[in-house]
C-alpha cells in the first residue's frame, strides 16, 4: 500500500470535539466536493475521518467524464469529504502524491492512504470503494503500520 504522505500517519492534535464540529459544519454546508491545494491538503486530511481525493486536469478527457460521477456520488455520502486537486495548478502536490496518470483517486481513512488507483470509475465502482473504505478495520491497519515502522527502525 503506497504512503506518499509520510506526515499523514502522525496523530492529529485536534480534539474529538473539534473533529465532530468540523464534520457537522460540513454536513450542514452540504458541500459536495471541494478544491484543495498544497497549502490546505494536510489540514483537510487531519480534519476528516474519510477523505477521497480526485487528481485531475482540465485537458483530460477521462477526468471530464469522471467529474459528474464524483460529484453525484459525493452528494450521496455527506459523511465523506470529497476533494479535488487540479494537477496543473498543484504540480508539487501531484508530484508528492506520485501521480503519474489522471484521473487518480486516492482514499484516506484516519489519515492513512488506503486506496490509490488511476482511471475513471463509474458510480457503482466509486460507491464500492467508499463502502470498502468505511468497512476497513482501522485498528488492524494501524497495528500493521506500527509493526512495519518498528521493523524499519530495527533494520
Amino acid at each position: 500500500m503506497p504512503r506518499p504522505f509520510r506526515g499523514a500517519l502522525k496523530a492529529s492534535a485536534t480534539t474529538t470535539a473539534e473533529r465532530t464540529a468540523a464534520r457537522r459544519s460540513r454536513i450542514v454546508a452540504a458541500m459536495a466536493t471541494t478544491d484543495i491545494t498544497a497549502q490546505d491538503f494536510q489540514k483537510t486530511l487531519e480534519d476528516n475521518e474519510i477523505l477521497l481525493v480526485d487528481f485531475w486536469a482540465d485537458w483530460c478527457g477521462p477526468c471530464k467524464q469522471f467529474a459528474p460521477v464524483y460529484e453525484k456520488v459525493s452528494e450521496e455520502h455527506p459523511d465523506v469529504t470529497f476533494a479535488k486537486v487540479d494537477t496543473e495548478a498543484e504540480q508539487e502536490l501531484a508530484a508528492a502524491a506520485s501521480i503519474s496518470s489522471i484521473p487518480t483517486l486516492m482514499a484516506f481513512r484516519e489519515k492513512v492512504l488506503v486506496f490509490s488507483q488511476p482511471g475513471a470509475l463509474n458510480a457503482d465502482q466509486l460507491t464500492e470503494v467508499i463502502t470498502a473504505v468505511k468497512g476497513l478495520d482501522m485498528e488492524e491497519i494501524h497495528r500493521q503500520i506500527a509493526e512495519d515502522e518498528a521493523e524499519g527502525q530495527q533494520a
